[in-house]
């Protein structure tokens, strides 16, 4: 169910309704819109009784939401969500394209901060970088763990980045939850539902990533699951999909984007190094994604690449992410989009080392 409040409704009215929704044993989700509030109310198991809510004189109308996912989608908000970030001025879903950049993996620290110094040089607002990998083979680079959140804290305290990255399970949540701005979940826990709600609990904006297989309504689901816990602070991100195809790692899918973009108000970015897991072709599907209107990119940049301890040959070198900026920035205004220019005064210069 949706309650429409009216125009104008004040915070009090609207805790009122909430009250109300929650005291007939339901969830009340309180979305601000740029017109009126509309609040989502999960928890009903079938049809539930409307007249209560339709009677309070604050509320404009009563809706039944037949989509399976209700947060997600654009019946209880019309306009984009804009994924904020405090102190910094990187967000995703407005007219500003956000761009994510780093190294697959956080190695060491003086790797790290030799990826992220390009990258902020080149206008990238947000860091890469696993401290966690889950990887296919048992005996491959798992990272640094807690020691990469160390590195990642610092980097965000030198460059003035927006951190990102990984947790892998419910236990190493915390710890992301601890250090970075965002936390990213990986393809592989798409549908890992436990870890899903503990996100969701967590208050801290969240990158779902899609699963390998997973179709477009099984995507919004498992962003339903982190929002019907709380937390509206969610990004999506395309990453490829299994196929047949073998000249890549996996086929991007960029009709998602729009896809996406007609059911949900949510934000979604497009990952073209994970979709094509080839160097040479990153650019041309960074070029495309933002063509098609995405709000973002994700690419993973390596100073050396051809010896990083993971996903090397899906790293472009620091000067192909430069020109990759580059050329965004010259299609982004066609599609009334912009890509921000390099921070003027970076925390490295007032590092004083």
């Amino acid at each position: 169910m949706l309650v429409v409040m009216k125009a104008h409704a004040s915070e009090e009215q609207v805790r009122a309704v909430c009250e109300r929704v929650e005291s007939l044993g339901y969830r009340a989700h309180a979305i601000p819109g740029a017109q009126r509030t509309a609040i989502g109310i999960t928890g009903n198991k079938g049809a539930m009784e409307t007249g209560t809510l339709e009677e309070m004189s604050s509320v404009q109308e009563v809706i039944v939401v037949s989509k399976p996912y209700k947060l997600v989608s654009r019946d209880v908000k019309e306009e984009d969500t804009v994924v904020r970030f405090p102190g910094s001025d990187g967000t995703f879903g407005g007219r500003d394209l956000g761009i994510i950049a780093g190294p697959c993996s956080i190695e060491s620290r003086e790797q790290a901060f030799a990826v992220a110094e390009r990258v902020a040089k080149a206008g990238a607002r947000f860091f890469r970088g696993g401290a966690y990998k889950p990887r296919t083979s048992p005996y491959a680079f798992q990272g640094l763990g807690e020691d990469a959140l160390k590195i990642l804290a610092e980097v965000r305290e030198r460059f003035g980045l927006m951190i990102m990255t990984e947790a892998i399970d419910n236990e190493s949540l915390d710890l992301v939850a601890e250090y970075a701005d965002c936390i990213q979940i990986g393809a592989r826990n798409m549908q890992n539902f436990s870890l899903l709600k503990k996100a969701g609990r967590m208050r801290k904006p969240v990158l779902l990533k899609r699963g390998m297989s997973a179709t477009l309504e099984e995507f919004l689901m498992a962003a339903e699951y982190i929002m019907s816990e709380g937390n509206y602070q969610v990004i999506l991100c395309e990453r490829g999909v299994r196929t047949f195809a073998d000249h890549t790692r996996n086929t991007l899918d960029l009709s998602i984007v729009p896809a996406v973009q007609k059911l949900s108000h949510l934000p979604i970015v497009v990952d073209p190094s994970h979709g094509t897991g080839k160097r040479d072709k990153v650019l041309p599907l960074s070029r495309a994604a933002v063509a098609v209107g995405a709000d973002g990119l994700i690419v993973e940049v390596h100073n050396d690449p051809d010896r990083a301890l993971s996903d090397g040959a899906q790293s472009v070198f620091p000067e192909q992410f430069d020109e990759l900026m580059a050329e965004v920035r010259q299609i982004a205004p066609v599609v009334h989009r912009n890509v921000q220019e390099p921070l003027k005064q970076p925390a490295v210069a007032k590092a004083g080392n």
